[in-house]
């Protein structure tokens, strides 16, 4: 297995769509500002969240419970180009960019240190081989103050890492729960 570089990245945006809207360079910069910067980097690739989010709450009092999900544990946030995540809380998001990822590839998606070194931790989670969709990421707020993330802004990495064999089950031939997603996508069993 090997970790693909920038070059790779931008072929296999532009000859299977594997990354839609895809930003073959690194941008650091929109309209004359600087920005936590998305796009193609030397061997990975810095995703967007969506103007969409979900915010933990408490209002209700009720247990998460990943078999038992209650979608009134959120708040939905949207429209503003920004969220706040309160001290010691948590929300999730989708990207701007939709993932087609081939059979051959496992990626990686790790947190950006601009966010890590304001205490903004993003859940490592793998796209395994054949999944698609937008994907929805996991902020957790480690800081005892307000933190927010910005909306189509760089705000994670993802690495890409292709297997010398095919996998024999994808995610795909599987019929994973989160194929397809669209939206910032709640637990499921």
């Amino acid at each position: 297995m090997s970790i693909k570089s920038d070059k790779w990245i931008r072929r296999m945006a532009a000859e299977h769509g594997m990354i839609e809207p895809f930003e073959p360079q690194l941008v650091r910069e929109q309209n004359g500002e600087k920005i936590v910067s998305f796009g193609t980097s030397s061997y990975g690739y810095d995703i967007r969240c969506a103007d969409e989010f979900r915010v933990f709450t408490n209002i209700n009092s009720t247990v998460v419970d990943p078999k038992n999900f209650d979608p009134q544990s959120f708040v939905e946030v949207s429209g503003k180009g920004y969220c706040v995540i309160p001290p010691n809380s948590f929300a999730l998001a989708r990207t701007v960019e939709y993932f087609r990822i081939p059979r051959s590839v496992l990626t990686v998606c790790l947190g950006k240190s601009t966010y890590a070194r304001c205490g903004i931790i993003v859940n490592v989670t793998p796209f395994e081989p054949e999944w698609e969709g937008y994907v929805t990421l996991e902020f957790s707020n480690t800081t005892p103050l307000p933190a927010k993330i910005y909306a189509g802004e760089g705000c994670a990495q993802v690495l890409f890492f292709e297997s010398d064999e095919i996998c024999e089950t994808s995610y795909k031939d599987r019929g994973g729960k989160y194929q397809g997603q669209v939206g910032v996508t709640l637990p499921k069993i």
